[in-house]
């Protein structure tokens, strides 16, 4: 009898080791996937993607060239949702759906904030939720970010920190070029319109006026009042140029810049990175694109 004892606990070690060791090994191929991370919006996966690198698989939510302002999730919007090991947002009121979107999905993961730790600016009675259109705020998108995967994938920290510190540099070189270029133009000329008041973040750091005129959004059309209520602020206005903001109807824009008598100067980019192989794919470069379209607009040269 007590040998049988003896050969019934020898077993049940060895399944106890077995087991664990399963269990272990399982642990071990889980965490060699990359992160499923799902984020809100372009800009947003631009930074997950290039701060986690192969350690991560990011999906964005509203891609490049839609609009957030209008962007309507799907079920299998939800069911990405709920796939995801980590959710990444921006914050400060611009996705009004994610809070629903997140509960629908029966989401129970991290939900990270990228935004969080900045200062926001006040608009329209409450944050302008455009951070990112900042260098500096940039510079705490991807530190939060950094933060954000080092605790989901502790064994690549190394490669996460490293990554981030690269990009941290190319964001500081970046805004002291900006701000070399700007400041050589005369403050008088440093004034432009647009369709869209997401601008207030530059303007605030790199001392450029933006002019959207009232009446104007992304999700709706101006009647005619509006129209030439618009037509009247930007002939008051005398700013450098008209831009064209990437979600808003051209024909409009170039009706209401005929009407006014002044040029449409080009396009910016402010919600949104263009499709993959364009010219504002990236966040870097969708920044510079915006510096050298706003340098054109106001008359200075470039490179």
């Amino acid at each position: 009898m007590q040998r049988r004892l003896c050969l019934y606990a020898l077993a049940f070690s060895l399944h106890t080791l077995l087991g664990a060791g399963s269990a272990a090994a399982q642990g071990q191929v889980e965490a060699a996937k990359p992160l499923q991370v799902v984020a809100s919006f372009s800009i947003l996966a631009d930074w997950v993607r290039t701060i986690g690198g192969p350690e991560v698989e990011v999906t964005a939510l509203v891609g490049p060239g839609a609009d957030a302002h209008v962007f309507n999730p799907t079920p299998a919007d939800a069911q990405r949702v709920a796939k995801a090991e980590l959710v990444v947002v921006n914050g400060l009121r611009f996705e009004g759906w994610t809070e629903r979107l997140v509960k629908s999905a029966g989401y129970r993961g991290p939900v990270l904030v990228a935004s969080q730790g900045i200062q926001p600016r006040m608009a329209g009675g409450g944050a302008d939720p455009h951070a990112w259109q900042s260098l500096a705020n940039a510079q705490r998108y991807v530190d939060n970010i950094r933060a954000a995967l080092v605790v989901a994938r502790p064994r690549a920290a190394a490669d996460i920190n490293r990554r981030a510190a690269a990009y941290m540099k190319q964001l500081q070189a970046l805004e002291a070029d900006t701000v070399a270029r700007l400041s050589a133009v005369a403050p008088e000329r440093r004034s432009v319109i647009t369709s869209h008041d997401a601008f207030g973040y530059f303007a605030d750091a790199y001392k450029v006026r933006f002019i959207a005129p009232r009446g104007w959004s992304t999700d709706s059309e101006p009647s005619a009042e509006s129209v030439a209520r618009i037509v009247r602020q930007v002939r008051d206005s005398r700013a450098s140029a008209l831009l064209v903001e990437n979600l808003s109807d051209t024909r409009l824009m170039q009706r209401i810049a005929t009407e006014a008598g002044v040029r449409v100067g080009g396009r910016l980019y402010a919600d949104t990175l263009s499709p993959p192989g364009t010219e504002a794919d990236t966040y870097l470069r969708l920044f510079r694109h915006n510096l050298d379209t706003l340098l054109v607009a106001m008359g200075a040269r470039t490179p």
